[in-house]
């Protein structure tokens, strides 16, 4: 399934994609259900943007500026029109079987067969099961994007400014967390710009515990697919 429209819309309900691209992201927005949380977070990235007029935090300021940047690119790739959560998972299961064996895949398969779920791979390298389980996923899972965190009623320009910006800063934290807990899957979403974009499948991945398949059995594994459809 391609999330694109579905998330799109969200974004076009709540101004983001009617923002100057140019601009880093500077305009208006609609209210968000955790109305207060964003707001909050809102507030609290304009407070650390104060800090561009001091010397000594020109770190945090050029830092939120390229996490505006980056969010933009990654609303660019939505308007591309690329299926950017089959695009993330693929990233993360490019990452998981890199190193595993023909055999290993094979007994994943097999694992998963087994439990009802055919991952349709025409040949089991790295790359292509990597492809075929992302495809897998993307149609079959029981996804609730954060797109609650974008949407809501109308309020006022000065408020709804404040929610632009606590989405932004709720995609860097989000972005961070990634960063933190796994480099690796990190590094590959920023080569192609999408580190931003994470904050649309974390629960999912909080849900399967995706972050352990780092150190986990190839049961393990096959645990952590079951949980992402299911």
């Amino acid at each position: 399934m391609n999330y694109n429209n579905e998330i799109i819309n969200h974004l076009q309900a709540n101004k983001i994609l009617a923002l100057k691209l140019d601009r880093a992201l500077a305009g208006v927005v609609e209210s968000v259900s955790n109305q207060l949380e964003t707001i909050g977070a809102g507030a609290k990235r304009g407070l650390y943007y104060t800090s561009c007029f001091t010397e000594e935090y020109q770190d945090v300021c050029q830092r939120q500026k390229k996490e505006d940047i980056r969010f933009k690119n990654g609303v660019i790739h939505l308007l591309q029109n690329r299926d950017i959560i089959y695009d993330m998972l693929s990233v993360y299961f490019e990452e998981i079987f890199r190193y595993k064996t023909s055999e290993q895949l094979e007994h994943i398969k097999s694992m998963l067969m087994a439990v009802n779920i055919h991952i349709a791979a025409t040949s089991l390298t790295n790359t292509g099961f990597a492809l075929a389980t992302a495809t897998f996923v993307a149609t079959g899972m029981n996804l609730s994007l954060e797109m609650s965190a974008l949407a809501g009623r109308k309020i006022s320009f000065g408020i709804a400014s404040l929610g632009m910006y606590g989405i932004v800063q709720k995609a860097a934290d989000s972005a961070y967390r990634l960063y933190i807990s796994y480099p690796a899957y990190y590094s590959a979403l920023y080569s192609q710009d999408l580190e931003m974009m994470y904050f649309l499948i974390e629960p999912l991945f909080q849900r399967a515990d995706a972050f352990k398949a780092q150190w986990m059995s190839d049961d393990g594994i096959k645990d952590i697919i079951i949980r992402m459809v299911r």
